[in-house]
């Protein structure tokens, strides 16, 4: 397999109106999606991510809206799809500490995990990664990692074979050995998340790229949400925050996998610099990509 073949480049999401003219032609009637997969091999699924509700109500997808994205791209084309938080939510969100946790009944469900792939299967070879996305997790919310690595060690024991599966987790104190140790010995990818209130991935990268089982997926959000949508006012056409110096050691992770024969999967956020089609120019100019 060629080296190129080992890196897919996308964004997080499509639907945005202030890509017309960056990726999208002008005018109303236009298959985003359709028009995405022109210009990129790749792209994040977040919308099925949000599916739990009150009363422990899930909504999974749509079978006509998966069967619509999966004639809207060429052969090739993979989504990467965060798997339902009706399945890797611990507890109902909860912003008030004073309420006691409400257990979410779903967690690492098998059942439910089999539905959800049930409805993705008109997506057949376009299914990429699949990422368990967790938040932040309290003691409160589990005790330990390594009760969350008994926990997940179970729940993949139910989890059909032939997949993608990938893990993001977002305790900052999960990510040393031991972690690292049990996704590649599950053959579990790790997800890179550069943002939020999380170390470095390119601190973590040096420190555990020997541990790395495939894929490897690379998340690049902005340390401020909220401030860069002031700045843009939610026009994401323009780089509004450019971290140059990010992208330059970037580069350099991104070719030591593929040297290392890693299949890599990159998504940019608008929120990391302004426009994340601005950002993927970038990115392919550092890494001498056509």
């Amino acid at each position: 397999m060629a080296t190129e073949n080992l890196l897919r480049i996308g964004t997080c999401s499509w639907k945005y109106d202030s890509w017309q003219g960056l990726i999208y032609p002008q005018g109303n009637e236009i298959n985003y999606l359709q028009e995405y997969s022109r210009h990129f091999s790749t792209v994040e699924v977040d919308q099925w991510f949000w599916s739990l509700f009150k009363g422990n109500t899930v909504v999974l997808p749509k079978t006509e809206v998966v069967r619509e994205y999966a004639a809207s791209v060429p052969p090739g084309f993979t989504f990467s799809i965060k798997v339902p938080n009706s399945i890797t939510l611990t507890h109902h969100y909860n912003k008030k500490r004073s309420v006691p946790l409400d257990p979410n009944p779903h967690f690492l469900s098998t059942e439910l995990m089999g539905k959800f792939l049930q409805t993705l299967e008109p997506l057949g070879d376009h299914i990429g990664p699949l990422m368990f996305q967790f938040e932040y997790l309290n003691k409160n919310k589990m005790a330990s990692l390594n009760h969350f690595n008994e926990m997940f060690e179970v729940f993949l024991q139910g989890l059909p074979a032939g997949y993608q599966y990938c893990i993001e987790i977002r305790n900052p104190n999960y990510l040393k050995e031991e972690y690292f140790d049990f996704l590649a010995d599950h053959h579990l990818g790790p997800v890179f998340l550069q943002g939020y209130y999380m170390p470095s991935i390119f601190d973590l990268y040096e420190k555990f790229k020997n541990r790395l089982s495939d894929p490897v997926v690379l998340r690049l959000h902005g340390l401020d949400r909220q401030g860069i949508e002031e700045r843009t006012k939610n026009v994401w056409d323009k780089i509004v925050d450019p971290r140059d110096d990010e992208l330059l050691h970037l580069r350099n992770i991104v070719n030591d996998l593929r040297e290392r024969r890693h299949h890599v999967y990159i998504y940019v956020n608008n929120h990391y610099e302004g426009s994340a089609p601005r950002t993927i120019e970038k990115i392919k100019a550092l890494l001498q990509l056509a």
